[in-house]
């Protein structure tokens, strides 16, 4: 019998182009996400390329000051891209993947980001998860709308319950045979992916596949409740449509507008306003407070005096550790309140399974807020690690030509973070269950 029903629903030419354009479609968002993997990969090599480039260019022209050179030399830190990452690009497309910074102030370099076309922005890129998240519900929409409503409308349904030893085993064929064609969708896209991408067969791109099933049969548990309350073909059509606007466009939307509203970010104005006020208002004030400020911030060197004359280099990175210790507390609100938006979206989502299915795609890919928040974190570590090495060099006024410069190569962080997968596939899983469960239940009741 299935293999009936497999047979007939091939045959509709519609079931052929929905099936091929899912697959244009997810092949369309591979090659997305090659450019984008392709660019991340040249911009760490251009980055390698030019920061070897830099330092030699600035110590031959700054060879006599050390606090000069470090004045000028920028160290490059990349926040590693892993090659699932082009299956689902998250913030990756608006938050810079590599951070190129000074021993000066930090706050004011933190958050610059690489210039985008802001068309782009505004579309984002159609990467898989795209495909996976907006377009194959779709498709499984079109498949089962109509799945028994058709049969009622064209007057044959009473002979399939009569002549069928197990109606409900007939209906459960039926959205056996449309799961299966999508899955195959998804496995050949995959497939392609896996090789096209160079993606390793590991429990991240494993834990992507199975929420990726998991989405699909959510969304065939949402059709089959449908398909349960014996509507009319036009019925079913507007009230999937519907539910589909409303989970992915208009609830998604809702939630961010809530979330920006409950934990509005001013911060990020005022940490790099105050961090500049706090590093030029030095230049108006009396030297010893600001150096005072600077010995208590870093104990350790209390040994270095202050040299006498207008200026001074211990003096000048006094004044730049005194623009981050003075919008240091607005950086740690910036930090926590985007820190419990993302705890509080992800605890949000868990009721919603579209978006929560792409906040833990971008979890699986590394690619989403959690992701660039311990990447900041570590641009900070990476930032005073650097300070802490050139000071004493600076202020003792240790020859140029005294460091090896050629050691200092772009460092990478990886984002060593663990994947909590109950908390990826419960959620999905629950909704699942309880729409089949009422689906089922309305068949049984009225079959």
């Amino acid at each position: 019998m299935i293999t009936l029903i497999l047979k007939n629903f091939l045959r509709s030419n519609s079931v052929k182009i929905g099936v091929l354009f899912l697959l244009l479609a997810g092949i369309i968002s591979l090659f997305v996400g090659k450019q984008f993997i392709d660019k991340q990969k040249q911009s760490v090599a251009e980055t390698a390329q030019y920061q070897q480039k830099h330092i030699a260019d600035n110590v031959k022209n700054h060879k006599d000051e050390m606090g000069l050179l470090l004045y000028y030399l920028k160290f490059s830190l990349v926040n590693n891209t892993l090659p699932i990452n082009a299956l689902s690009i998250g913030q990756r497309d608006v938050n810079p993947s590599i951070q190129s910074v000074t021993i000066r102030g930090l706050e004011a370099q933190k958050y610059d980001a690489d210039l985008n076309n802001l068309y782009n922005l505004l579309l984002g890129n159609i990467d898989f998860s795209f495909v996976l998240i907006f377009l194959f519900p779709l498709i499984i929409i079109a498949f089962t709308y109509n799945i028994i409503s058709e049969e009622k409308e064209s007057g044959t349904w009473k002979i399939v319950v009569i002549q069928s030893r197990s109606p409900f085993s007939f209906i459960f064929q039926l959205f056996s045979v449309r799961f299966l064609v999508v899955l195959l969708v998804l496995f050949v896209t995959l497939f392609i992916g896996c090789i096209f991408l160079e993606i390793p067969l590991d429990s991240a791109f494993l834990t992507y596949l199975l929420v990726s099933i998991l989405y699909i049969l959510f969304w065939f548990g949402v059709c089959f409740l449908v398909a349960s309350l014996h509507k009319t073909s036009n019925f079913n059509a507007v009230i999937l449509l519907s539910i589909w606007i409303f989970l992915i466009i208009i609830l998604p939307a809702s939630i961010n507008n809530y979330l920006v509203n409950k934990y509005p970010t001013p911060e990020a104005l005022e940490t790099t306003l105050k961090q500049r006020k706090g590093y030029h208002e030095k230049w108006d004030t009396d030297k010893q407070p600001t150096v005072d400020k600077f010995y208590a911030h870093y104990p350790q060197f209390k040994k270095f005096k202050m040299p006498e004359g207008d200026f001074n280099w211990l003096w000048y990175y006094a004044m730049q550790q005194m623009g981050d210790d003075e919008s240091a507390k607005q950086s740690k609100e910036l930090r926590e309140k985007l820190q419990k938006r993302n705890k509080l979206s992800a605890n949000i989502a868990q009721f919603i399974p579209t978006l929560h299915l792409q906040i833990q795609l971008n979890e699986i890919a590394k690619s989403g807020l959690t992701n660039q928040l311990l990447f900041l974190d570590e641009v900070t570590h990476f930032h005073e690690k650097n300070r802490l090495y050139f000071y004493p060099k600076i202020f003792s006024e240790a020859p140029v030509n005294s460091e090896n410069w050629e050691k200092f190569k772009v460092q990478t962080f990886t984002d060593k973070s663990s994947l909590s997968y109950m908390k990826i596939l419960l959620p999905l899983m629950v909704f699942i269950g309880l729409f089949v469960g009422l689906g089922w239940v309305n068949f049984r009741r009225t079959i």
